[in-house]
């Protein structure tokens, strides 16, 4: 009988103790309760055996749980551990019933953190069939075998074989996999029972081992190694392809797809965290970290093709002056050099004695028994470091980052003012007609070019990454000359100065700007789409001002031809000169209209533009890491949007409608020739006043004076109310057309 209690105890039932559940199952007698996942012990004494006493059947029930845990925890073991079974049994069935045991093992969800759980499991088992078969030699030893030998040698896995049988009915239950087994493991690892505590920390730490092996594989090669989708870092599904395009586009996409465009589409949103997959006790920075340090690997290991064969600026400098020497010698040499500096570039981006300080950070985490929070963040960070700070070399020291910035300042923040200059004075002509919706863009090509023959030089090595767009425009535009009539309707009627149907469709113009690998990964189209949003809003700025320059210069041109015919004794000089004195009032609006104007240029140019590129500047030369100069970025460009009042949105709405203003003012001004009727213009100045003083009243509101833009706000306000500008004129009065004076 004590053998077969041994027996028992290591999960074989028989005559002396049964199991209900199969019992049942024989019978057809399947209930609820007799389910695989039952938290019921189903491990009975044979009801039919009268010659033990009640003493004894009770000790002995209660030493057959220990059977029935052990039987469901191996059983677990077994089936988490046994994944190769399923290829050995498909090799030999018959096709139709490989096909349906192989849909059978994919419901599964085979889980590498099960089988790594299963694995401390067995350890645990192996001490408990080695306590019983210790207990088998010393009943064996013993003349009088009894049962307190058996529950003296067996006492500590009442303690640990409950709590582990719940936790692997937990697991089933709810399908627990990943990072969600780490989760629950350290969760009952906080108990009062120190070998319960030390057991479950040896599931753990087994558990740990194959997240180690996963972050080893990601931080340290940037290979995602995750079979079964278990890993907190996974990759971004792509999205289907548009059922509505041609079999023809769909190739013609996934030809011009290539290994540089997969590696940016990596980084950008290849990506991400599974929050669900995110053990608790790991931090979401630590986290961010691990994912960024995974992508910066990836692009350090795998560099563009085109990139290989880019040289240093150092490097290229010096076999410049070596070529001019030794290149009439050897005709292959150059390519010679390329080959040589190709495989030097692939290697230096991340030499292999960092990717081994990586890996042995990593395994000193993963042989400590015990996972510390403080030494895991630590090393984390370190990766981490050592990933942004190769990849800060690659964009900044090898791309030219500083030159990039350099550029896009020049031509997206219109450093470069006499190229735009001559480019606006060259197609002015062209933007006093409609922009047409099929040749726009190839009409400002021309000026566009131009300008840059006239004023870009050959040195200007960025130049060529720049192209002019004119995107298509659903809304009708019309032009400044054309529809001048059409807009003395709207003129009338002053609410209708700002409407939509006043838009000048040249304030489509766009610039694009092209840039390699690994620029991408800096210049998202997130960040060119600021810029470009900040190009528009000064170009259209700059145009505001070259015409209401270029209107007081007209005018005076006509005035001045005016006066020598009338000194040469011409008949019309009463006319031209009473038609000077009706318009002399409106030239002091177009002053006010030029001194705002020029004080908001000079305002977002230096104030803004210089300020914020200096404190840019000074950034990039204090920081050693990728990711920091990646938030000096965006912290510079959400600067100039927000000082330039680009989000403001009562601000910026006012400021174009007074560029609109302004705008209509200077083309009636040049339309007086042949409409010598002033009453378009005093419409405009009077909406221009009242504009104004909005934009005078907002600055000086209260309510911004406790925001974030205060300091800004009150900076443009000084440059507008220098010297008390606008408390010594008042409200600008609206200007009417003045009697003429008796010659």
């Amino acid at each position: 009988m004590l053998h077969e209690l041994l027996l028992a105890l290591l999960g074989f039932t028989g005559d002396l103790i049964v199991d209900e559940r199969e019992q049942r199952k024989n019978l057809g007698l399947v209930f609820h309760s007799d389910s695989p996942l039952s938290d019921e012990c189903t491990f009975k004494l044979a009801p039919d055996i009268s010659f033990i006493q009640p003493s004894e059947r009770d000790l002995i029930e209660r030493l057959i749980k220990l059977g029935f845990y052990y039987r469901e925890l191996d059983r677990f073991a077994k089936k988490s551990r046994n994944l190769s079974w399923i290829r050995s049994v498909i090799s030999v069935l018959p096709l139709d019933r490989a096909d349906e045991l192989s849909k059978q093992s994919i419901e599964k969800k085979p889980s590498v953190y099960r089988r790594a759980i299963a694995n401390g499991i067995g350890e645990i088992l192996a001490v408990y069939r080695s306590a019983v078969l210790h207990i088998e030699q010393k009943l064996l030893a013993e003349t009088t075998p009894i049962l307190a030998t058996v529950t003296q040698g067996l006492n500590k896995f009442f303690v640990l074989f409950p709590p582990l049988y719940e936790v692997v009915l937990e697991i089933e239950r709810d399908d627990i996999r990943g990072g969600q087994l780490l989760n629950v493991l350290n969760k009952r690892c906080h108990c009062g029972v120190p070998e319960l505590r030390t057991c479950l920390q040896r599931l753990l730490w087994h558990g740990h081992q194959v997240m180690y092996n996963q972050l080893a594989s990601w931080m340290v090669y940037g290979i995602l190694q995750d079979p079964h989708e278990e890993f907190f870092i996974k990759r971004q599904e792509d999205g289907a392809l548009d059922q509505r395009s041609s079999h023809e586009e769909i190739s013609e996409k996934l030809a011009r797809t290539s290994v540089y465009e997969t590696s940016l589409t990596d980084w950008h949103s290849g990506f991400h965290i599974s929050l669900d997959m995110l053990p608790d006790y790991i931090p979401m920075r630590l986290g961010e970290s691990i994912l960024f340090a995974g992508k910066a690997i990836r692009v350090l290991r795998n560099p563009s093709p085109a990139f290989q064969f880019q040289k240093d600026k150092s490097f290229q400098q010096t076999m410049r002056g070596s070529q001019r020497i030794r290149g009439f010698m050897h005709s292959d040499f150059p390519e010679r050099e390329t080959e040589l500096d190709a495989d030097l570039t692939g290697e230096e981006l991340l030499p292999q004695s960092e990717a081994d300080k990586i890996e042995a950070m990593l395994k000193d985490l993963k042989e400590s028994s015990e996972f510390h929070k403080r030494s895991f963040e630590c090393t984390v960070d370190s990766v981490r470091a050592i990933a942004a700070s190769h990849l800060w070399q690659l964009v900044v020291v090898r791309a030219d980052l500083k030159g990039h910035l350099k550029a896009l300042k020049e031509y997206f923040l219109l450093e470069k003012g006499d190229f735009f200059q001559c480019f606006l004075e060259e197609s002015r002509p062209l933007m006093r007609l409609p922009p047409r919706q099929s040749t726009g863009e190839s009409d400002l090509m021309v000026p566009f070019q131009l300008a840059a023959t006239k004023t870009i030089g050959e040195e200007d090595k960025y130049f060529s990454r720049v192209a002019l767009r004119m995107p298509s425009f659903g809304v009708t535009v019309r032009s400044s000359q054309a529809d001048l009539a059409k807009s003395k309707a709207s003129l009338t009627g002053k609410a209708n100065l700002t409407s939509d149907t006043s838009v000048d469709g040249w304030d489509a113009i766009a610039l694009e700007y092209s840039v390699d690998w690994p620029m991408q990964l800096f210049f998202t189209q997130e960040v060119l789409s600021k810029y470009l949003k900040v190009f528009q809003y000064l170009i259209r700025l700059k145009r505001t001002q070259m015409e209401l320059e270029k209107s007081w210069a007209s005018v005076m041109h006509q005035d001045h031809l005016d006066f020598a015919q009338h000194r040469k004794g011409g008949t019309n000089g009463s006319i031209s000169q009473q038609r000077r004195q009706g318009i002399q009032p409106l030239w002091r609006v177009r002053e006010h209209m030029a001194f705002l104007i020029r004080n908001l240029q000079f305002y977002i140019q230096v104030d803004v533009i210089e300020s914020q590129w200096k404190v840019l500047q000074a950034h990039i030369h204090d920081s050693q890491d990728f990711t920091e100069l990646v938030g000096f970025h965006q912290e510079y460009l959400s600067a100039l949007i927000s000082q330039s009042f680009l989000d403001i949105g009562a601000v910026s709405r006012i400021l174009d409608s007074i560029m609109k203003l302004c705008l209509q003012f200077c083309w009636n001004i040049e339309n007086q020739e042949s409409n010598p009727n002033t009453s378009e213009l005093e419409n405009i100045a009077e909406e221009f006043n009242k504009k104004s003083n909005s934009l005078y009243t907002i600055l000086r509101s209260s309510k911004l004076a406790g925001s974030q833009r205060a300091p800004f706000l009150r900076r443009f306000l000084l440059r507008l109310n220098f010297n008390s500008f606008y408390e010594a004129r008042g409200v600008l009065n609206v200007v009417r057309q003045r009697p003429a004076l008796p010659l």
